[in-house]
């Protein structure tokens, strides 16, 4: 491969950028600037992390910048006069004065198969629709969110029963394979963008902890999909109420098992023991069998362990 050169300025935050950063320095495409977010309080003690790729570029001694805005370093962006920028899960839009400094524009990983699930929270939303593929999109940015036209984009197959985090990890490496393939071409001027046809867009939202509390009211399908498409964020949680206390459950692995082969109807949500001594819970359709759970402030528990610790749990409502 023709050694590559160019002047770029990378701007990313989560573990997807974090990767793609990783492995484009490896191949040789070290970046002039790192652009992420500030650092943050994390975790129940709340205490301050920084994010992934700033972690990334200080262990490749890159120069790093972390604005509240972008256009607080506007004009340190404009000084760096960078050929290209790569954006990989970067937090905010970039306004138009930004995307016009680099000399072949600012491009865009993205983890889908644009324009299907354009927004924040793609990967979780391919799987929760129950999507047999998805892929990664490089655009040409444009001042509207996932809208530039399209420089290249491949795909590959959701497996059965895949988890948001492989998924996610599966689609940051050939995100980074694919910036590989291209930046040459792309600075030749090789590849012609193609518009997005947006009749076809569908959008993906940002997902807030309130969106991991399992509705028991909906099918054990729709639900065993969401426990695997938050496993990252945010995770899926039930509420049992236990004498005068609520606790909250997580539930990390889960199961559809078909009520009519063994059971009559119970009240939604309601919990039963099932073969093998694990937890069913009665859903809007079907069960839901509970394979792995934790005790919110306890240690991830197997369901057999769980029933002989709370015994009082069956037979009780989830909400």
């Amino acid at each position: 491969m023709q050694k590559i050169n160019p002047k770029v300025i990378f701007m990313g935050t989560p573990e997807f950028g974090a990767i793609i950063l990783e492995r484009i320095i490896k191949d040789g495409l070290k970046p002039t600037l790192v652009v992420t977010a500030p650092d943050k309080p994390v975790g129940r003690k709340q205490i301050i992390t920084p994010p992934p790729v700033k972690v990334v570029a200080e262990k490749y001694k890159i120069p790093i910048e972390q604005p509240e805005k972008i256009t607080d370093i506007k004009e340190k962006i404009l000084n760096s006069k960078p050929d290209l920028i790569i954006v990989a899960a970067y937090r905010e839009i970039l306004p138009k004065d930004v995307l016009e400094i680099p000399k072949y524009g600012c491009i865009n990983v993205h983890p889908s198969l644009l324009p299907k699930w354009r927004g924040s929270s793609p990967i979780q939303y391919a799987i929760l629709n129950g999507d047999t593929k998805n892929g990664v999109t490089i655009i040409l940015m444009d001042e509207k969110m996932d809208h530039g036209p399209i420089i290249t984009q491949k795909p590959i197959k959701i497996e059965e029963k895949e988890r948001a985090k492989n998924l996610h990890d599966k689609l940051a490496i050939l995100g980074g394979d694919l910036l590989l393939e291209i930046i040459l071409k792309w600075q030749q001027g090789l590849i012609k963008p193609k518009s997005q046809n947006d009749t076809e867009a569908t959008f993906s939202k940002i997902l807030v902890k309130d969106d991991g509390r399992i509705n028991w009211k909906k099918t054990a399908e729709e639900i065993e999909r969401e426990i695997r498409a938050f496993d990252i964020w945010p995770g899926s949680f039930t509420l049992w109420k236990r004498d005068n206390e609520i606790l909250r459950i997580k539930v990390l692995k889960a199961r559809v098992y078909n009520k009519a082969d063994h059971f009559l109807t119970y009240s939604i949500g309601k919990t039963l023991v099932v073969p093998q001594n694990e937890i069913g819970v009665q859903c809007g359709e079907d069960f839901l069998v509970i394979e792995k759970l934790q005790l919110e402030g306890k240690k991830e528990i197997s369901p057999d362990d769980f029933i002989r610790g709370y015994p009082d749990f069956i037979g009780t409502i989830l909400k």
